[in-house]
């Protein structure tokens, strides 16, 4: 067995592009939420210090170590959010990100806090993203309307309306002329074939 064999050196780097865009953006979206946490975490630490200081004076912050994480998502809750990170466009990635970075910073979460930021920020996302989409699907149909009225009227042109014939009798007329109106009271224009 050669050593190759067994660091697998001889086997082609995996590619990003091989990769589904949904998984991709369900990665991208939920390493910045681990990475919210992990700076809410230290934030967290820095204002405790800066209590610990205030009151006692002095500062020991140099004598305590800290985990590199303490808070962890549960396993139910990942596989939510992460479920809900499928439902977002891969286009709406990075503006869920600003977003999610903007509300951080407005709020400033303990770390137990930010996944359920994050998903209000998901939320907010897919209610967009449906909101467009259905004005998207408005549209499609708005365009399929306009182009059958658009045959509609192609057959009104081929059709010549002539208001002004003497043939039409109209209320006008009547009125002009003194006349009692007909029974039938408003007459339509004299549609002619024009071939």
């Amino acid at each position: 067995m050669s050593l190759a064999s067994w660091f697998k050196w001889n086997e082609p780097p995996n590619r990003i592009s091989q990769r589904n865009p949904t998984e991709m953006v369900v990665e991208t979206l939920m390493m910045e939420l681990s990475w919210q946490i992990k700076q809410a975490e230290k934030q967290q630490r820095e204002r405790e210090n800066e209590y610990r200081k205030m009151k006692t004076g002095v500062d020991y912050g140099w004598l305590v170590s800290y985990p590199k994480q303490s808070y962890d998502i549960s396993p139910g809750e990942r596989l939510q959010l992460e479920d809900m990170c499928t439902k977002i466009h891969p286009s709406y990635c990075g503006p869920v990100i600003l977003r999610f970075r903007q509300v951080v910073a407005e709020y400033e979460p303990e770390a137990q806090e930010v996944p359920q930021l994050f998903r209000s920020v998901l939320q907010e996302a897919a209610e967009k993203i449906k909101e467009e989409e259905e004005a998207k699907k408005l549209a499609r149909q708005w365009n399929t309307k306009n182009r059958t009225s658009l045959s509609l009227t192609t057959f009104k042109s081929r059709s010549r309306i002539s208001p002004f014939i003497s043939d039409i009798k109209t209320i006008s007329e009547d009125v002009e002329r003194g006349t009692q109106p007909n029974r039938r009271v408003w007459s339509m224009p004299e549609f002619r074939n024009t071939k």
